[in-house]
């Protein structure tokens, strides 16, 4: 791992960039989605994004004090790995790698799904989505072993671009709101605790990434203060702009022409601007979800690489090239992201990105487990903090269940395919000469 100390060129990332790395993976094309999706649960999705939210404050505020206390490359697992030994470190690692490079697929599926609502002889196309969704993957691959700072100033760009139609969808609530207009009536729907877990675990696919800045630590600058700041912040904004799109479709929107709508963001802007606006929207969540797996693309590059450095991974991994970047972990990882699309590009796109989704939802899950857990052995002076924690990890355990036992088991499968290469590793270091 790299040192505190480090100085040069590995240190490229301040805190504009830190942040966008944060709000660009938590901000993707699930939000240009997730209305048409949310809105048959009702008030239940309002209370699921609720129970997320908070969920996911707690983790951030647990990931924010631990790379202030910690600031390891390879965040969660450089955290299980202090707080366990290697092979609760391995075992997170290999949790969060391979939710990282297959949750990869389902965003460069987002990229291709909305250009293809420009160009609908995309998705009739057998094979052309997922020719083109690998096509981003490398491009964005080459990119990230450029330079971290090349890397951080691609996500800086698409960070602020993502963030202009959702914006002015909320400026366009505020301003109906304000003028008195209407809200739409809504038709009822009964609240429960089962609507609302599966409220939950929808809306917590759009917070995976809030540890985002922990990963590459040791390349940002004053890790210690620009970490736990763009950490926090980047959860905190993201859940705003979530929550005002919810209440905005909520309030503007009737549920059954959001659920039947394929690109709600655009058809609820369109409706006050102007039908020509989808595609305008259709190109910045585009670019949305491109910037999102820029972001993913530098993390699936840095695991892989700490885990080596940690001496829980072959020693290959660890190698850098002269600009200071992973290269042989990134396409290591970008190769294995393109073996998952090619074997199920026979899917629909809507069908491949849910696949991918879950499965590598399932898969990372026990990373965030453990990094909560690691937290309260960690700071064990740190009462406020352990209790935080508790309620995170619980959370984590929850959202779990709302996956679903088919999801869980390939999840799983993932996991346990590491332990060969854990117990190949270690008995490759056992044999070495002291």
């Amino acid at each position: 791992m790299g040192a505190a100390g480090d100085t040069g060129q590995k240190r490229q990332l301040g805190f504009l960039m830190t942040l966008a790395l944060v709000v660009g993976n938590l901000i993707g094309s699930g939000i240009y989605l997730l209305p048409a999706t949310l809105a048959p649960l009702g008030t239940n999705q309002l209370l699921g994004w609720l129970v997320t939210i908070a969920g996911a404050l707690c983790l951030a505020v647990v990931f924010a004090r631990l790379g202030a206390k910690l600031p390891l490359a390879g965040g969660p697992y450089a955290y299980a790995q202090a707080a366990f030994g290697p092979l609760a470190g391995f075992a997170t690692a290999w949790s969060y790698w391979t939710m990282i490079w297959a949750g990869n697929g389902a965003i460069a599926v987002a990229v291709v799904s909305n250009i293809s609502l420009i160009a609908p002889w995309i998705g009739s196309t057998p094979g052309l989505p997922a020719l083109l969704s690998i096509g981003c993957v490398w491009l964005l691959t080459a990119v990230n072993i450029r330079g971290v700072r090349t890397a951080g100033e691609v996500s800086l760009v698409t960070s602020v671009l993502k963030l202009v139609p959702l914006v002015a969808l909320i400026l366009l609530a505020l301003w109906l709101w304000t003028s008195g207009a209407p809200n739409v009536h809504q038709p009822p729907v009964p609240i429960a605790s089962g609507a609302i877990a599966t409220a939950a675990g929808l809306t917590f696919w759009g917070f995976l990434g809030l540890e985002s800045a922990t990963v590459p630590a040791d390349k940002v600058e004053n890790a210690s203060h620009v970490v736990p700041r763009a950490t926090l912040i980047g959860t905190v904004l993201t859940g705003v702009v979530y929550v005002g799109i919810s209440l905005a479709f909520y309030a503007y929107m009737p549920t059954g022409q959001a659920a039947t709508s394929p690109a709600p963001v655009a058809d609820f802007l369109g409706a006050h601007f102007g039908g020509q606006v989808a595609g305008i929207v259709a190109v910045f969540a585009a670019i949305s979800a491109f910037g999102t797996l820029n972001g993913f693309i530098l993390l699936q590059g840095e695991v892989p690489w700490a885990m080596a450095r940690g001496g829980v991974f072959p020693a290959w991994f660890g190698k850098e090239t002269s600009r200071g970047t992973p290269a042989r972990a990134h396409i290591v990882s970008s190769i294995l992201l393109t073996i998952v699309a090619l074997l199920n590009y026979s899917k629909g796109l809507g069908d491949l990105f849910q696949f991918i989704a879950s499965v590598s939802l399932a898969a990372g899950m026990l990373s965030y487990l453990m990094a909560m857990l690691a937290a309260i052995r960690l700071l064990p002076g740190e009462r406020a903090l352990a209790l935080v924690a508790l309620v995170a990890a619980a959370f984590i355990v929850w959202a779990s269940w709302g996956l679903g036992a088919k999801a869980l088991a390939y999840g799983a499968l993932f996991v346990v395919a590491g332990i060969p290469v854990y117990w190949a590793v270690r008995r490759n270091l056992a044999a070495r000469p002291a």
